[in-house]
């Protein structure tokens, strides 16, 4: 069974410490999966807050997914999308703090910062994410892809001392596939698409993209 947040992130705030940079996913935070066309869904996905679509009307596999409301093509989806939209622009200018192009983010214990990667990624086996004794949970992590990102089976993403899956942003240049079991934390934000497969769950954040496919 595909599932997916049930406590939506407060505001969508997080503040860089290095650089106090906020980033805002503002009213979008409110959705576990928002998407600009359509979200697709097979099997018994359980999605524990609502969802979204800005321009199209297309939900489908629901049910037997379930979810606790929606907001499709209206002024909340318009606001939603151009919060989106400022958020993803807003991140894109930020300066990478660490180049990890051509490494697997598997096996790595990552502090508060601005991750890259050129091209594309991959995380398999576990990645943890330390929030360093944050107090507040405001420690922010920042992933940014020029292209795709995938998980392999059974991925991991941990957050350890205070590290807050809301303050966790996953920028993806075109898609974002989790592979099956994956146990995902943070808020994916993808230029094209992102596909969710059996047994794999978010934890916190959100799903945010062109269109989202959910397979159980």
């Amino acid at each position: 069974m595909l599932s997916f947040k049930s406590v939506v992130c407060a505001l969508g705030l997080g503040v860089l410490a290095d650089a106090q940079v906020p980033v805002s996913l503002g009213s979008a935070s409110a959705y576990a999966v928002f998407a600009s066309s359509a979200i697709t869904n097979t099997g018994e996905t359980t999605i524990g807050a609502k969802i979204g679509i800005s321009k199209g009307t297309s939900i489908t596999g629901f049910p037997p997914g379930v979810y606790t409301g929606e907001d499709i093509n209206n002024d909340a989806s318009t606001v939603a999308a151009a919060d989106l939209l400022a958020a993803y622009n807003a991140i894109a200018a930020l300066p990478i703090t660490t180049d990890l192009t051509g490494s697997d983010l598997g096996g790595l214990t990552l502090g508060p910062g601005i991750y890259g990667f050129t091209s594309s990624a991959g995380l398999t086996g576990v990645l943890t994410l330390d929030g360093q004794n944050s107090t507040d949970g405001d420690a922010t992590f920042i992933f940014k892809f020029g292209s795709t990102l995938t998980t392999a089976s059974a991925a991991v993403i941990l957050l350890t001392n205070g590290a807050n899956a809301c303050n966790v942003y996953w920028q993806v240049g075109s898609s974002a596939t989790l592979g099956v079991e994956t146990v995902f934390n943070g808020n994916v934000l993808a230029q094209a698409s992102i596909t969710a497969t059996t047994g794999s769950s978010l934890v916190g954040g959100g799903f945010y993209a062109l269109d989202v496919v959910l397979r159980n």
